[in-house]
């Protein structure tokens, strides 16, 4: 991977800044939808036990033919399975349905401050990192609390928090926050679902680059730093999506979009609130 598609994390190994994100994609389209964004160029691909469809997954990698090591795959621990004994069964499961010896990244999926097991979960993730199983390990819509409270009682600092991001909810805070201590942001919903898609700012740029307003967005990802994980099942989407590498916004145009901020951004819920 070129340099410019890559960070290094902060316990050594290196992500893409650009994946495929595989939320909302069901078990029997996987293993298609995965296969193309492979053959695409796509080097990351993110799932989740909550998602229902690794076993797909798994059977997309095996199918596209390219080596394991110029792959790197994100799965996520399922809201159910806190704990230390829960969540090292768990991730027996999905190595299993993945079909793979390890994963490049594992994530808390969530916190669930109220079950108050987020702490003894993450120590079973700092063994499934000392296994080898895991090469890198971090956390999915956790807060600054919750990611010092992580640091204070174990001393590891988690390489990712992949939380909602997108223009209309930029989380500059987090984003800060991460900086400090050497994490990267990754950004899910990264096109905010649709909802900027008619966006005036948005489109007037989409009509200067001569991309679409995806690539837009996407791009805007990229240009503040951020790894991203877009979504697509649909083939010239996920071919689109990551025909971004040929261009770079402008710093005004940066600027532009970074004013579309809003405090009724969030689409999702708070990490503190959602029970799933």
């Amino acid at each position: 991977m070129a340099s410019h598609t890559i960070f290094d994390l902060n316990d050594g190994n290196k992500l893409p800044r650009l994946g495929f994100g595989l939320w909302q994609v069901p078990d029997e389209q996987a293993p298609d939808v995965v296969h193309q964004a492979i053959r695409t160029g796509y080097r990351l691909i993110d799932t989740a036990a909550g998602y229902g469809n690794e076993e797909g997954v798994g059977e997309g990698i095996s199918a596209a033919g390219v080596a394991r090591t110029d792959l790197f795959v994100t799965t996520k621990l399922a809201s159910q399975d806190h704990g230390y004994d829960e969540a090292l069964k768990a991730f027996d499961k999905s190595l299993g349905r993945l079909g793979l010896a390890y994963v490049d990244l594992y994530l808390i999926h969530w916190p669930r401050p109220w079950e108050n097991r987020y702490v003894e979960t993450w120590r079973a993730f700092q063994r499934i990192k000392q296994e080898g199983r895991a090469r890198s390990i971090g956390v999915s819509n956790f807060t600054q609390a919750h990611i010092q409270r992580l640091i204070d009682e174990t001393g590891v600092v988690p390489a990712v928090n992949q939380i909602e991001l997108h223009p209309r909810f930029q989380q500059k805070d987090m984003r800060q926050f991460h900086d400090q201590l050497g994490m990267v942001t990754q950004s899910w919903s990264p096109l905010g679902r649709g909802h900027l898609q008619d966006n005036e700012t948005i489109t007037e740029l989409a009509s200067k680059y001569g991309k679409s307003w995806a690539q837009i967005v996407i791009r805007w990802h990229l240009d503040n730093n951020l790894s991203v994980i877009p979504k697509s099942i649909t083939l010239e989407r996920i071919r689109q999506n990551f025909d971004v590498f040929d261009f770079q916004l402008a710093l005004e145009d940066v600027a532009r979009i970074n004013k579309l901020q809003s405090d009724k951004g969030r689409i999702g819920a708070h990490p503190d609130d959602i029970r799933s």
